[in-house]
């Protein structure tokens, strides 16, 4: 049954020509309690979804789509290992990664937990290893610097969690991530690293991927080139893959070959032997930590009411934006500098999980579907792209994130913080009306004729939704239980526009072409079947290729 014939679906076609022409400046008026009644908390989250363009029968409707689309069963489905990846046949279990419960968790009938815990406890002791000063290079030096090589999930998770928990990682050891195969980040990297004391990390589920290989090849010639020492390469790279062949074949000791499963996702991955660069950075007790916030996220979502269910509510909202509103974009504002990178890792993991236009039954979409995701640090987004957000032609729903304490805080600096994250959501909400606007010119003394002229740019219409997402402080077991928010977010997304959020074969298509593409500029005829624009640009960049060999 398509999203569009629900009776859910047609009743929020119905309210949504009530409630457009309503102002939340009105809303709030008229409801002295509507912060109590739309605000959610979660341990130490709290969720303050009122600055939204709703009322209490939009969340009714709403809650009633997500039960009939029986939501409540594919939570299910895909905690009791279900293959609901169904175009790949493969389970969704990345919540196991971080179960901390003693049920077992079966796939195909076989628990899966011992072999997950055995896993990370042997990731767990390289980390320690290289922390302690126990790992040696060849030359019996301790490792100085930590290199991840990997791409997508592989690479932006680690990154992204590595610097959130910068405040409770070692600060000796220096940590690098590279995925780009231009030759400018191994390169760029590789200038101010010892060989003797870098560790490099080659993640790859394959490891055939042609980005991470690449560059793990480059840096293994660099690793060779500064040694001169082919049986160093076991004490300075490890691997994590399920190509344990392949890893061996490259020179890395099999004791140091870390497994991945196909029924985790890369962009869900950072749970597993992925995070190893995480567990170097913050050690095991911070690892764990991570691990419990988002398995208590997990039971949560599991768990909870509908109406209480901070993952269900996020997802209803986007929903609600996205195909009634027709509002294409969603900003990540995190007013913390440490998860700076958290808007780049929340762009993989909601448009690669649901950037489809074709359904579970194989049939095109017959509503929109995942938003473009944007976002950065809020303040430096202020005196950036928020012009846009108060005064644009476009509505962009907004999720600030900020933790109300700081694990090293400096008052004034916070309060400001502070007071820009309230400042912002109450004028994106409440915008300057025209009378309002005018008193304040008047108030300057503005004549009269310079004042009819301002007026115009001075008047914000508002009614721009937020979401606030205030925690304690951003300490390791909160950034699990966040990361898993918008996971399972994502995952109920899917579920209401009835797409498979873990499968991306849309990734694939270039990458084919990549390949063919890659032969013709090894040759030196001119390039094959392409369409014009194509082809003119592969013999343009060939012509400059030979030009700047000639000068050599």
């Amino acid at each position: 049954m398509t999203v569009q014939s629900q009776s859910a679906w047609k009743a929020l076609k119905t309210h949504f020509n009530d409630v457009a022409p309503l102002h939340m400046r009105d809303l709030f008026a008229q409801d002295s309690r509507r912060f109590e009644n739309f605000s959610l908390q979660f341990n130490d989250i709290l969720l303050d979804y009122s600055k939204n363009r709703i009322t209490a029968e939009t969340m009714q409707l709403l809650i009633r789509l997500a039960r009939e689309r029986e939501l409540d069963k594919w939570i299910e489905r895909m905690f009791n290992g279900e293959k609901i990846n169904h175009t790949e046949d493969r389970a969704v279990l990345h919540v196991a990664l971080r179960d901390f419960s003693d049920q077992p968790v079966r796939l195909e009938g076989h628990d899966i937990m011992p072999e997950v815990r055995a896993e990370r406890q042997r990731v767990l002791e390289l980390a320690e290893a290289v922390r302690s000063r126990r790992w040696l290079g060849v030359t019996g030096q301790p490792i100085t610097d930590v290199v991840n090589i990997g791409i997508g999930g592989s690479s932006l998770g680690p990154e992204m969690v590595t610097a959130a928990l910068w405040p409770y990682a070692i600060h000796d050891i220096r940590f690098h991530f590279v995925s780009n195969v231009d030759e400018n980040h191994i390169l760029d990297t590789l200038e101010s690293l010892q060989a003797e004391t870098t560790l490099f990390i080659v993640s790859s589920k394959s490891f055939t991927t042609q980005d991470t290989m690449l560059n793990a090849q480059t840096a293994r010639d660099w690793f060779l080139k500064c040694t001169g020492n082919s049986d160093g390469v076991s004490r300075h790279f490890v691997a994590v893959t399920a190509n344990r062949q392949a890893a061996l074949q490259f020179g890395i000791d099999v004791e140091n070959i870390f497994l991945m499963w196909d029924w985790v996702g890369g962009r869900y991955s950072l749970w597993s032997a992925i995070g190893l660069p995480i567990m170097i950075s913050v050690g095991r007790d911070n690892f764990e930590a991570l691990l419990h916030g988002a398995y208590e996220m997990d039971q949560h979502f599991r768990t909870a009411p509908f109406e209480k269910n901070l993952p269900v509510i996020l997802a209803l909202l986007g929903v609600w934006y996205n195909n009634f509103f027709q509002a294409q974009t969603q900003a990540i504002l995190p007013y913390d500098q440490h998860l700076h990178r958290f808007p780049a890792y929340l762009q993989q993991a909601d448009m690669e999980s649901n950037g489809k236009y074709v359904d579970r039954q194989g049939n095109k979409v017959t509503e929109t579907t995942g938003p473009v995701i944007f976002g950065e640090i809020g303040i430096a987004a202020q005196h950036a792209f928020y012009q846009l957000l108060h005064q644009g032609t476009k509505l962009i729903p907004a999720d600030f994130l900020v933790a109300a304490r700081n694990r090293q805080e400096i008052k004034r600096h916070h309060r400001i913080l502070m007071s820009n994250v309230f400042a912002q959501g109450e004028a994106l909400m409440k915008g300057k009306n025209e009378a309002e606007a005018r008193a304040e010119l008047e108030a300057l003394g503005m004549d009269a004729e310079k004042l009819e002229k301002l007026l115009p740019y001075k008047i914000f219409e508002g009614n721009k939704p937020t979401n606030t997402i205030l925690f304690n402080t951003l300490n390791p077991e909160t950034l699990g239980a966040l990361i898993a928010l918008y996971e399972h977010k994502i995952f109920v997304q899917g579920v209401i526009w009835n797409i498979n959020s873990f499968d991306q074969w849309g990734v694939e298509l270039g990458k084919q072409l990549a390949v063919r593409i890659q032969d013709e500029l090894d040759s030196s005829e001119t390039a094959g079947e392409h369409d014009s624009s194509t082809r003119g640009l592969i013999d343009y960049y060939k012509r400059m290729a030979c030009k700047e060999e000639e000068g050599r």
